[in-house]
């Protein structure tokens, strides 16, 4: 049975609420909040941070990897091999980019559903910016997806398929409505009613297209999940769609923002968090053109929302204090003074390359002979001094307490002032590592934190990738009842 095996998304911790920013523009920017990509996050670390949701309880491997966003790290490098070596994927698999457009994740996704390969991720990540009081400012959202997409089994074990493919269709034609330059920061746009028109007739053929290669009747669509670019096209469609009965999904407009090129698999992501089994449900999406999935949800999806970290639960956890002026600055839009010491040099490819499980999938080694854990992986242990009697330890999956740690106001940062932890592993190992997504005044000995892969810095136009810490929310500290300490703050 082709179908999905499973979908998950990443949204950023961060928030920006509206009336933030109509507090500093003096205008009104609308209800609600849109979600922000922290300083270290991109489009390929959002992406990545979805993949390893959706791999979860994977029987195997993928066997090729696509990857789309309107907003990559690197024009004339692909960008997907970062995540294959972020997710540690076999070196057989297929690593590509789906080029750039807003419709790059509908097509992968289509391929991938066509594809004789046994399994295909899909990943997509976007960061959506603009200049002050745009509509990408207001309007966009920054978050990552991963479809997995297969031959997947039948029952509700580990590669189960969680919802069975009925059909695709698709509809495309040239006009220009939304479009940006390479470089460019401002997305520029046609009249709305231009596009809406546009994408009416389109998104009707190709519904029409889908229900007739699936066999289905609209009176049999539970729901659908439409993406759009533009509020009107998304709202006009559903409205056409309620005719039927086809009941439509919140479009996360004022919760997360429309998210580019992550925004279908999102939205997918989103609804069969909510479909019940046995229900065929829908996904459209409208970008240069029309496509719409049909898919009927199994018992797996049960299981399978077990294992993910859910929309409404990453939701509910994140912060929506951010200040507008935090916000600029992490998108470059408001220039500030960094602190004194010199900004990192440029990363070693060779360095990087020879490391790469360590830097890339946080691989560890541990000792055959006393089992003793090293961070970075060495030759010889500390433990009895074997040497080269090591086996790979992948710890990205391993949850951390943090035994102390620094605030630190003068190394470089792009948002100062870095806090420094140094992490007891859950099963051995310890490390010094950078805290992200956390307020220094928030950070606890004894709190519980988790790995991210995030961007450390750029140098010379290269992305240096490598792994972070923050703070698994809902998990109380634990309390070091011998030193009688909680907490520990300091600067450098």
């Amino acid at each position: 049975m082709r179908g999905i095996i499973s979908a998950a998304a990443h949204l950023p911790h961060w928030r920006l609420s509206h009336a933030a920013v109509s507090g500093v523009l003096g205008t009104g920017a609308g209800r609600g909040s849109r979600t922000v990509a922290s300083y270290d996050e991109d489009s390929l670390t959002m992406a990545v941070e979805a993949g390893r949701r959706a791999l979860l309880g994977a029987p195997s491997a993928p066997s090729a990897l696509w990857f789309a966003t309107t907003s990559p790290t690197y024009v004339e490098k692909t960008n997907a091999t970062i995540a294959h070596a972020a997710l540690r994927l076999p070196g057989d698999v297929l690593a590509a980019d789906a080029g750039a457009g807003l419709r790059g994740t509908a097509g992968a996704l289509r391929s991938a559903l066509a594809s004789t390969d046994p399994a295909v991720l899909v990943l997509a990540g976007d960061v959506r910016t603009g200049p002050a009081k745009s509509p990408d400012e207001s309007n966009g959202g920054d978050a990552g997806a991963a479809v997995l997409v297969g031959d997947g089994t039948t029952g509700t074990g580990p590669g189960a398929v969680i919802a069975e493919h009925l059909g695709t269709g698709s509809a495309t034609r040239e006009f220009l409505d939304r479009w940006r330059v390479p470089g460019e920061l401002r997305t520029r746009a046609w009249e709305e009613r231009f596009g809406e028109q546009r994408y009416a007739a389109l998104a009707a053929e190709a519904w029409s297209r889908a229900l007739d290669a699936a066999g289905v009747e609209p009176s049999q669509v539970a729901a659908v999940a439409v993406s759009a670019p533009h509020p009107r096209v998304a709202a006009g469609f559903t409205k056409r769609l309620a005719k039927d009965g086809v009941e439509s999904i919140d479009t996360l407009a004022s919760t997360v923002g429309f998210t580019g090129a992550a925004h279908p698999a999102v939205l997918l992501a989103s609804l069969l968090e909510t479909a019940e089994p046995g229900q065929v449900v829908a996904l459209a999406a409208l970008a240069d053109g029309a496509d719409v999935f049909l898919f009927r949800v199994t018992d797996a999806v049960v299981t399978h929302r077990e294992r993910v970290r859910t929309l409404a639960e990453q939701l509910a956890t994140g912060d929506d204090s951010l200040p507008y002026a935090t916000y600029l600055s992490w998108r470059g839009v408001l220039p500030t003074q960094p602190p004194n010491r010199p900004e990192p040099a440029r990363m070693s490819a060779s360095a990087a390359e020879r490391r790469l499980d360590w830097k890339y999938g946080f691989v560890g080694s541990r000792d055959h002979s006393s089992g003793a854990l090293h961070l970075p992986p060495a030759r010889v242990s500390f433990e009895g001094g074997a040497v080269d009697d090591m086996e790979p330890a992948p710890m990205a999956d391993v949850t951390a307490t943090v035994a102390t740690f620094t605030v630190d106001s003068l190394a470089y940062s792009p948002s100062p002032p870095v806090v420094f932890a140094v992490c007891d592993f859950e099963g051995g190992g310890r490390l010094p590592v950078e805290l992200t997504d956390v307020r220094p005044a928030d950070v606890s000995i004894g709190m519980t934190v988790e790995m991210t892969f995030r961007r450390l810095n750029t140098s010379d136009g290269i992305a240096n990738y490598f792994w972070k810490a923050r703070p698994v929310h809902g998990v109380a500290p634990v309390i070091d009842t011998t030193s009688g300490h909680t907490t520990a703050e300091g600067n450098d």
